[in-house]
């Protein structure tokens, strides 16, 4: 299955794994609209529970343009990960260009209270030349 994700990052027994793909039937492109689906898997493999409290977003479209989009968990949740398990979650981003990127990071704290940011990977946003 984890030849699904094409891009992975691991920070302090974190791994954030994520699988994009261009969504044509959701984009309008001759509006300027076009939009991905990413799908992000959160694997604890240290030796103790974790809980997700926030997310930080560098979206980069095109242009060059930066948009940060931070806030608390994931899609409504601040899911708890105990040793050896995972949390997946499906989300989506529009931009206003055929090509981009998304790299980030959350915020996990452990059962002793101290908190880390485990990375999100570099992903690219790139529609394909025919979309475009």
């Amino acid at each position: 299955m984890k030849e699904l994700f094409q891009h992975a990052a691991l920070t302090s027994g974190v791994t954030v794994r994520v699988a994009v793909n261009f969504l044509p039937e959701q984009s309008r492109i001759e509006a300027g609209k076009w939009f991905w689906v990413y799908h992000i898997r959160i694997e604890n493999e240290s030796d103790q529970p974790v809980q997700l409290l926030t997310r930080h977003w560098r979206i980069t479209d095109g242009n060059g343009d930066v948009a940060v989009v931070e806030g608390d968990g994931v899609v409504g949740e601040q899911p708890v990960l105990r040793p050896g398990a995972s949390h997946d979650y499906v989300s989506g981003c529009p931009l206003a260009t055929p090509h981009g990127s998304m790299e980030g990071y959350y915020t996990f704290q452990r059962a002793d209270g101290s908190l880390f940011q485990a990375a999100i990977p570099f992903f690219p946003l790139a529609a394909p030349a025919t979309a475009g």
